[in-house]
């Protein structure tokens, strides 16, 4: 085996976080022709395969795996390196992958992606807003928030802040079926829940806490289409405070006896969290929420 050209290790990283030798050629600005020949001669330096093609674009092998972990490693260094030697910053740039939550990446990720933009002009977000079991060891995001620290691993979390959920109703249904003053009257009142596939995160199995006797007639994996069916004068549902509070056409109901407290965690792998493009997408969402006046 002969010594890898870094060069080569650029254009393979960018192959393995876009999943496609097209979108690294765009990515990097050079012809995808250029990619894979540069992965073939990288194949053939190391000595094994590296990157299945496959009709949907590329994967990696098990090696492939592996050497990402190393080619970030060195991508760290090299960053660092050039920040310290320059004086200054390394430049920003590059895609980052990030899951949320949907709600959390409507309300919180993509109203001020605008701002992330204005700052880091070369970096590219791709944001996946939905409930889903994310595996950062293999690679599928940069970035994760999580509704709950990972097992121990090469993956590293930090809490990002704490967010409430309160049960709400129209008002044009409130005016319609009169006030709810107790938890006793829930179970007169159609609910608006969440599938049986949050079986998978007991963090959103919380409807027993409110009412036991809680008859949801709609239900959906999709919160914005809780949030939908809500505003449009169903019945009740639970919705995020932070997502909630800024549609007026929403009351938020008994908001001394229920509310429900959750928190966000953010992850990665442990070999990205020097990365300035990692780095850069940390400091944005932290600052985001810290610049918010009510809490989440």
């Amino acid at each position: 085996m002969s010594t890898p050209d870094w060069d080569d290790l650029r254009l393979f990283l960018a192959v393995a976080r876009t999943g496609r030798l097209v979108g690294a050629a765009r990515l990097l600005g050079v012809d995808h022709t250029t990619v894979a020949r540069r992965i073939a001669s990288l194949e053939g330096a190391i000595g094994t395969r590296l990157v299945d093609r496959t009709p949907r674009g590329t994967s990696l092998t098990a090696a492939g795996m592996a050497l990402v972990d190393h080619a970030e490693r060195m991508e760290a260094e090299i960053l660092a390196a050039s920040a310290a030697i320059g004086g200054g910053d390394a430049l920003v740039s590059g895609t980052v992958r990030l899951v949320t939550p949907e709600v959390f990446g409507t309300h919180l990720v993509a109203p001020f992606v605008a701002r992330l933009h204005a700052l880091h002009p070369g970096l590219r977000l791709e944001l996946t807003p939905e409930y889903r079991l994310v595996q950062l060891t293999n690679r599928e995001a940069d970035l994760a928030i999580m509704l709950k620290p990972p097992p121990r691993g090469p993956i590293v979390a930090r809490k990002l802040a704490d967010y409430r959920i309160g049960l709400y109703a129209s008002r044009t249904y409130l005016a319609n079926c009169g006030p709810v003053t107790g938890v006793d009257e829930l179970s007169s009142h159609p609910f608006v829940w969440y599938t049986d596939e949050i079986q998978a995160y007991p963090e959103l199995q919380f409807l027993d806490e409110v009412s036991r006797e809680a008859d949801p007639v709609f239900r959906s994996t999709s919160t914005a289409a809780q949030h939908a069916a809500i505003a449009g004068g169903l019945g009740l549902g639970m919705l995020h405070v932070f997502g909630a509070e800024d549609d007026d056409r929403l009351v938020r109901v008994l908001p001394q006896e229920i509310e429900i407290r959750r928190a966000y965690w953010i992850a990665m792998h442990e070999d990205q969290q020097r990365l300035p493009r990692i780095r850069a997408v940390i400091d944005f969402l932290t600052s985001m929420i810290s610049a918010r006046v009510l809490p989440l």
